[in-house]
């Protein structure tokens, strides 16, 4: 599938793998969302961490609408993907806190009931940032803007 890149100035085909963990991303943020919103609505409560100025519940509510919207914004508006790739990667990021949090303060939640599966845990956050980046084609957009400018 031949697309153009954000910068308007790139075009190229994306491999199948990518399209495919491109696809799995949306869904995967999607079903995250929607459990933020029903049945893991109390296990992503603990996690917010105590610093956040908003009610805990309203922070997960919040982060399940974005997630709902930015998985399907992956999916559903390919045009963007570069830039939706960088919105996740940022998403991610800003989500780290609460695992730091939920390893420090010890909270059990998502089977992750001792600090070692806790520190396991704060592993693979830079995984899904990497995720995003690749499968969008964020990161390399990024290192062929950088070298024509």
């Amino acid at each position: 599938m031949k697309s153009k890149e954000d910068t308007g100035l790139i075009i190229r085909e994306k491999n199948g793998l990518q399209v495919f963990f491109h696809f799995l991303l949306g869904v995967f943020l999607m079903y995250a969302g929607l459990s933020h919103l029903t049945f893991s609505r109390m296990e992503f409560r603990a996690q917010v961490p105590n610093w956040v100025p908003l009610d805990k519940d309203l922070t997960v509510v919040l982060s399940g609408i974005a997630e709902i919207l930015l998985g399907g914004s992956l999916i559903f508006l390919p045009k963007h993907r570069v830039t939706m790739g960088w919105v996740a990667a940022i998403f991610f990021i800003l989500a780290f806190p609460g695992n730091i949090a939920q390893y420090l303060n010890k909270i059990n939640a998502f089977g992750l009931d001792t600090n070692f599966k806790r520190g396991l845990r704060l592993f693979f956050q830079p995984l899904f940032v990497i995720w995003a980046l690749w499968s969008t084609g964020a990161w390399k957009a990024w290192r062929l803007k950088k070298r024509i400018y």
